[in-house]
């Protein structure tokens, strides 16, 4: 890789972040957000394609002027930090020679959210690094907040993760859930920047589709956090793709632990995320257009009378909340920064 110099970085003087993946929609927006960034000072950007061309040209929209490269064999020589955007399984050995070399990592893939091997196996095949599983802090700041500050590599969560874990965190703390069912509505840049015949315009446009039937990946994801939250179960969970860009919105079904009243309800959402800035409890159910492109989960609960059940709505930006904006907010955390610095 050439070298870039400091003068040539966007954002602050401070630590130096590369973002290794820059050309797929999560690494482009991550490279947008470290850009303007006040304090992150981003130096280098690597792609697996366009290398040569200027970010700026690839996605006109993001405005940032630096060269994407190809990631060459020593990708840690001038760097504090990085935001590494690749495919699961690609991810790992680049993660590993990162972290190897001192580097603080974040993860956007799914090599090191799930703790035990047996389901990374079962859902995404071998391991490459299996070994660093245990190193990885699980980056969702309103569960991990702590341990995001000492962090050495973080594991990004998925966007289904993210907008579940919030929504339900409150009722698995408390001990309150005893069965649950998720249904997930999500955009089309979900599914990432390559093309394919599902999310083709033809086939997503006037259409809503469920996927993955019995069988996302997200769902191990899911059970493990919510397991260590005190709620160990098998969770039901199923995506639809909707024909929007960007956005997800899931509607959770909780059968819960005993009779829950609408005020008690209300008490527990507001006690749990009175001082989280990226959590706001709205009094009608969300839209994704109220969360576009922000770093906000909006979510409303209700206790539905009729069936006993507890009904939690939260929306999302799957690119932003979901993915790199997140990544942001956990980078902010590992380096000392306000936790909402360049995200507001």
């Amino acid at each position: 890789m050439s070298e870039l110099h400091l003068s040539q970085a966007g954002g602050g003087a401070g630590p130096r972040v590369a973002v290794i993946g820059a050309t797929g929609f999560a690494g482009a927006l991550a490279a947008h957000l470290l850009w303007r960034h006040p304090a992150f000072a981003l130096t280098r950007l690597t792609g697996r394609s366009d290398v040569g061309h200027i970010h700026a040209d690839v996605y006109p929209r993001y405005r940032v002027p630096l060269p994407i490269e190809e990631l060459g064999s020593e990708p840690a020589d001038d760097i504090d930090a990085a935001v590494v955007a690749y495919p699961h399984a690609a991810a790992a050995p680049v993660v590993a020679a990162l972290h190897e070399r001192g580097v603080r990592v974040i993860d956007l893939s799914a090599d090191f959210r799930l703790r035990d091997p047996a389901h990374y196996e079962a859902y995404y095949g071998k391991h490459p690094h299996p070994e660093l599983l245990g190193r990885a802090v699980y980056g969702l700041p309103e569960l991990h907040r702590q341990e995001l500050a000492q962090a050495q590599l973080v594991a990004c969560p998925g966007c289904f993760p993210t907008a579940a874990l919030l929504a339900l965190a409150p009722l698995a703390r408390a001990g309150l859930i005893e069965d649950v069912v998720i249904d997930a509505k999500t955009g089309v840049s979900g599914a990432g920047r390559a093309p394919s015949a599902f999310t083709h315009f033809s086939a997503a446009g006037e259409s809503v589709t469920p996927y993955r039937v019995a069988a996302h990946r997200h769902t191990p994801e899911i059970e493990e956090q919510l397991a260590l939250l005190g709620a160990d179960l098998p969770v039901q969970f199923q995506p639809h793709l909707v024909p929007i860009d960007q956005g997800e919105l899931l509607s959770c079904y909780v059968t819960p632990a005993r009779p829950l009243a609408e005020r008690e309800l209300v008490e527990l959402f507001e006690g749990t995320y009175a001082a989280e800035r990226f959590v706001e409890l709205a009094s009608s159910a969300p839209a994704t257009r109220d969360v576009r492109e922000t770093n906000f989960c909006r979510m409303h609960v209700r206790a539905d009378r009729h069936t006993g059940k507890v009904l939690v709505f939260a929306a999302i930006d799957n690119l932003w909340k979901g993915t790199s904006a997140q990544a942001l907010q956990c980078l902010n955390l590992m380096f000392g920064f306000p936790e909402s610095e360049g995200l507001l």
